[in-house]
């Protein structure tokens, strides 16, 4: 495990891509998976959100297995492991650590939105769903989880 460097980010976003178009097609249509992560994404504003947050990076024999963030106020943005690397503990893996760190940093509770996907992941480790969301995307509409975890 490491810290996020913007060299990481075509390998991060390549990785989120893939993993929503594969993990999550179970859970979503092609149409909602297409708004979700399109082709094209904004590299910029994904090394920013990820340069700003506390962002960390799992790699095993120099491929990016997984990655985690959280900002300032407690939001846990984005969690993903690899298409490849799933079911080995790498979400877990991430997980506490970010709340490690939200700990450290004397934050009081953690909220997500959760994928219908990682919502079962979520609960399990001790996350509360606050509320059911309906989010548009492109012309779509996903449904998510505001969840949170009081520390």
């Amino acid at each position: 495990m490491r810290l996020y460097k913007q060299e990481d980010c075509n390998e991060v976003v390549s990785l989120f891509y893939n993993t929503v178009h594969s993990v999550n097609k179970k859970d979503y249509t092609p149409e909602q998976l297409k708004a979700w992560a399109p082709a094209v994404l904004d590299f910029e504003r994904w090394n920013r959100v990820l340069s700003q947050n506390y962002t960390i990076i799992v790699e095993k024999e120099g491929i990016i297995t997984g990655f985690g963030d959280i900002d300032a106020t407690g939001y846990f943005d984005h969690l993903f492991v690899h298409k490849d690397y799933q079911g080995q503990g790498i979400a877990t893996f991430i997980k506490e650590e970010i709340e490690k760190y939200a700990l450290d940093a004397k934050m009081q509770r953690i909220t997500v939105a959760a994928s219908i996907t990682a919502k079962p992941f979520f609960e399990k480790h001790g996350y509360a769903v606050m509320k059911e969301q309906r989010v548009e995307r492109d012309g779509q509409v996903l449904t998510n989880y505001f969840m949170e975890k009081l520390l």
